[in-house]
C-alpha cells in the first residue's frame, strides 16, 4: 500500500478527531487476539484509534508500526497515548 500524502493525511486526522477509541492495548502489548480485533475494526470502520495507556512511547511506536506492518494500514497519528490507523476498505465491498 502506498503512503498517505499530507494532504490524505490531514483528512484522516480531521476526521479522527470525533473518533472514540474501540482497540485498548494493555501492558500485554499486541497479542493475536488484539491484532485479530485491530483487522476486524479496520474492516468494518476503515478509520480507528487505539488506546496504547498500558505501554510506553517506544512500544506503543512499535505497535502502530506492527499493526500497519500485519495488516497492510497506514499510521495517521500518535499523539499521547492514542494511535490512528487506516485502512481503505476494497473497492468491491
Amino acid at each position: 500500500m502506498d503512503g498517505l500524502s499530507p494532504i490524505e493525511r490531514r483528512k484522516l486526522k480531521a476526521r479522527a478527531h470525533a473518533l472514540d477509541p474501540i482497540i485498548h492495548l494493555g501492558e500485554k502489548g499486541l497479542t493475536a487476539a488484539v491484532i485479530a480485533e485491530v483487522d476486524r475494526a479496520l474492516g468494518a470502520h476503515e478509520l480507528i484509534k487505539v488506546r496504547a495507556g498500558g505501554l510506553e512511547r517506544h512500544a506503543r511506536e512499535a505497535a502502530l508500526a506492527e499493526i500497519c506492518a500485519r495488516l497492510d494500514a497506514q499510521p495517521v497519528q500518535h499523539i499521547g497515548k492514542v494511535l490512528v490507523v487506516y485502512r481503505k476498505k476494497p473497492e468491491n465491498s
